[in-house]
């Protein structure tokens, strides 16, 4: 397109990003929000030719991106409530009761031990010592999950966890969550009615129907790993009115790592889990950490690779919803909240600055704290640089004031990142310096030269053609409900 540039009227539009989609300009503002101008409408814009009695024009300026008739008191508060975060302290703490598990997945990011590896449990004087310090955090609301290893070979800590845990929160008047992430197959009647009891919301790991399961997902001494985890997930999801009804409103949650062996079952991988009762999945590519970092050419895939796979998939996803069943995708209804409504989902990754440090900690069995998770999978690689203190040796003061966490906001700013700061996706995106760090020997890595930079904005990419459709936007708005 010719744009004079002479013509440009630069009292008329307000600050915008735009991006080439299909047969038309996307444009996005700051507060989020977005327009789609053709060719000929987006060169008026520009120039300031468009009549103002235009349906064009008048939405334009409804959504912010006429100068004059800016409605700063909507766009103030639409970016206060988007950027909400910014002024709570940590809300996420992830507790790594064990680092034993009784897999052996092929990507494990948490370079898990076997089952004899007792050293690597969490004691109680340790939990003792994380909880006060998660309980330091100014967040009003503290959401505590159990991770691994598998969190459930250390249930003993599990349930002293819950128990102290609620204590403190009596004592402190904070709302208080808990999660749990497990491949079930340590679960029975009593841990499960524990966590009802306790309101405890359970994630598995479910990659698909059996074969696949298995592939990715091998037992240490062989099995059938796909039978335990289809038993508790019919288990929780047959139950789930009843277990409302005990004041346990979580709905039990998968994760979907992807890993190579996955790309052609695109269909089996949804079928599967709505026929074991679920109403969404969350697809999450693959990460360089942990034991996948020796078999990484056998199991990754380029970028190209896996947006081909993710959108067979949502497109599968949208069949099955104009079909009459409401399923989800969990990435691109976090990207949907940001794109169509006024909040956050508060998904760290996805932030500006992203969450390590501000928005979670991540505590392990022996009471060393790291930025987050990702920062905890980097040290069982033998890389110390995302250690932020010791729940024995530090405040929670020191570890909150480290260097490495205000370095890691400044290398998550989007704003502050070429290429980035002026992308039109920059209100709904977000960036991981660990990742990029791993990747690049750099976390202040330009995130267009990375493969989850080519991802996120392929994925955003489709849900905006997507979203030019009304019958599948109406199916997105429905998610969101």
């Amino acid at each position: 397109m010719n744009i004079n540039h002479k013509k440009i009227n630069k009292n008329n539009i307000s600050f915008f990003r735009f991006r080439k989609l299909g047969d038309n300009y996307l444009l996005t503002n700051q507060a989020g929000d977005f327009i789609f101008l053709n060719d000929n409408n987006f060169k008026k814009y520009i120039e300031g030719e468009l009549e103002e009695d235009s349906l064009v024009f008048k939405d334009l300026a409804k959504k912010g991106f006429v100068n004059k008739s800016l409605d700063t008191k909507r766009l103030v508060k639409k970016y206060q409530q988007k950027n909400n975060f910014l002024f709570t302290g940590p809300i996420l703490h992830i507790l790594v009761t064990t680092l034993r598990c009784d897999q052996a997945c092929i990507y494990c990011h948490a370079s898990a031990k076997d089952m004899c590896a007792k050293d690597t449990d969490m004691d109680k004087k340790t939990a003792k010592a994380s909880l006060d310090k998660i309980f330091s955090s100014p967040s009003s609301t503290i959401i505590i999950e159990f991770q691994g290893g598998e969190a459930l070979a250390n249930w003993p800590v599990v349930e002293y966890v819950v128990n102290r845990a609620r204590k403190k929160a009596k004592e402190t008047g904070k709302e208080l969550e808990f999660s749990l992430v497990s491949n079930m197959n340590l679960m029975d009647e009593e841990k499960y009615e524990f966590l009802i009891d306790n309101k405890v919301s359970v994630s598995l790991s479910l990659d698909g129907h059996a074969p696949l399961h298995n592939k990715n997902r091998p037992n240490r001494e062989g099995g059938n790993n796909y039978k335990n985890i289809a038993k508790w997930a019919k288990r929780f999801n047959d139950n789930y009115l009843s277990l409302e009804k005990r004041g346990y409103i979580s709905k039990l949650a998968s994760i979907s790592v992807v890993s190579r062996h996955s790309l052609p079952f695109f269909k089996e991988i949804v079928d599967e889990h709505i026929n074991l009762g679920f109403d969404e999945m969350f697809l999450r590519p693959l990460n360089p950490f942990g034991v996948s970092e020796g078999i990484w050419d056998k199991i990754n895939y380029s970028s190209d690779e896996f947006l081909e796979f993710y959108r067979n998939t949502l497109d599968y996803v949208i069949e099955k919803n104009l079909e009459g069943v409401l399923f989800k995708e969990r990435l691109s209804k976090f990207f949907l909240q940001k794109i169509l409504t006024d909040t956050d989902p508060n998904m760290l990754e996805l932030r500006s600055p992203c969450g390590a440090g501000t928005g979670q900690l991540a505590y392990n069995y022996n009471g060393d704290v790291y930025t987050c998770d990702e920062g905890r999978m980097l040290s069982m690689m033998g890389d110390e640089s995302f250690r932020l203190g010791n729940v024995f040796q530090n405040t929670y003061e020191e570890i909150i004031d480290s260097p490495t966490v205000k370095s890691l906001c400044t290398a998550s700013c989007l704003e502050g990142l070429p290429e980035c700061s002026s992308c039109a996706y920059m209100p709904y995106c977000g960036t991981c310096p660990i990742y990029n760090y791993v990747e690049h020997g750099n976390i202040f890595s330009q995130m267009p030269n990375n493969e989850r930079c080519k991802m996120n904005k392929g994925i955003l990419d489709y849900l905006f053609e997507k979203i030019k459709d009304e019958k599948i936007k109406k199916i997105f708005e429905k998610w969101l409900k």
